[in-house]
């Protein structure tokens, strides 16, 4: 028998533990209070044939709108008001700290809609927690993608001429449209040429140590991987789009990174909603059955290892064309409730 790597184990127990013996690591769970679950709240449980609540695209969309023109309006007012525009460094500061918020505040929804629906796969097996052995690495990787993507938006594409007033929305519309799917067709192939060849599954296998992620889960990885969904996939996507013609600016670039984040956290949150990442172009993909759910990442986890499916995260579009999909199990078509929705909360 093969001894299991201690570096391996899902085992979380750290917060039962006596909070003497916690590190930094675990304090800053508790100081931001992005744990995935209340312990001493229930969750409910459902049957696989229950009812999936529906999310209505819109109440996506407005809760990615809003929260990412938050910061835009602060800048602009500032503008207004003293007359001169951020700095390079101020502005990395000021959209990295803008996305930390935004993504704590996102995760404490995600928790509340938990302990309101329940999660896919309910009936068999709890959510994964983090890790005892992975405290630290959790927190980097939280840290690393909301310093890093803000880092080289500033340096690729910020202009202390532009402001957010200059946006262009028929632009900016377009590049909405266009960059989940586009950021998708890179993620696909980084994504599956992972899982299909061995010289690089040493390297995403952690990923997939957890069978039932949670959001805090969503870049649970080695450096190596790490490195390239923070920052390669979207600046190959930057530059692509780029290429095609599209201004990018930054401010349009920040709307799309909270898109994605949006995107990433839900799809590793196992809520048993039926949901799609708020795209301007959902109608046309589910006319091609390409819309992305949360279950298909879900499954993607607990039911693939090295050989797997699903290996879209912002559509299932890519999988549908290269026929890599697999069948859902909760939110087939006849399971979905469609009458009693549950919009996304903006708070």
């Amino acid at each position: 028998m093969v001894e299991r790597n201690p570096k391996d184990s899902m085992k979380s127990t750290w917060r039962q533990q006596a909070r003497s013996e916690w590190t930094l690591a675990h304090w800053f769970y508790e100081l931001t209070d992005v744990h995935p679950e209340h312990l001493d709240q229930e969750v409910p449980v459902h049957l696989k044939e229950d009812g999936v609540p529906y999310v209505p695209d819109w109440s996506m969309h407005r809760w990615v709108i809003v929260h990412s023109v938050i910061p835009l309006l602060l800048q602009q007012a500032y503008i207004r008001y003293t007359g001169h525009n951020f700095g390079p460094l101020v502005a990395f500061v000021f959209y990295s700290l803008a996305f930390k918020a935004t993504a704590i505040h996102e995760l404490h929804v995600l928790r509340r809609l938990g302990h309101i629906h329940g999660f896919l796969d309910g009936d068999k097996h709890a959510r994964d927690g983090v890790p005892d052995v992975g405290a630290a690495k959790v927190v980097r990787s939280l840290l690393s993608t909301s310093t890093f993507r803000p880092m080289f938006s500033v340096f690729l594409a910020y202009r202390t001429k532009e402001t957010p007033a200059d946006v262009s929305i028929p632009w900016l519309l377009l590049e909405i449209s266009l960059y989940g799917i586009i950021l998708d067709f890179w993620f696909y192939w980084y994504h599956r040429i992972m899982h299909d060849f061995e010289s690089m599954w040493k390297y995403h296998r952690t990923h997939h140590l957890t069978k039932h992620p949670n959001p805090l889960l969503t870049l649970y990885a080695d450096l190596e991987q790490e490195l390239f969904d923070i920052a390669g996939i979207p600046l190959m996507t930057y530059f692509s789009m780029k290429l095609m013609g599209m201004p990018m600016g930054f401010y349009e670039w920040w709307i799309c990174h909270m898109y994605v984040m949006y995107a990433e956290l839900a799809g590793h949150s196992g809520l048993r909603v039926h949901a799609t990442p708020p795209c301007t172009l959902s109608w046309l993909l589910r006319y091609f059955n390409a819309e992305l759910v949360i279950e298909d990442h879900d499954l993607h986890h607990r039911k693939g290892w090295k050989k797997s499916y699903n290996y879209g995260k912002q559509t299932r579009l890519w999988d549908r064309i290269f026929g890599t999909c697999c069948d859902r199990i909760e939110s087939v078509n006849h399971n979905v409730d469609y009458v009693n929705q549950s919009p996304m909360p903006l708070i």
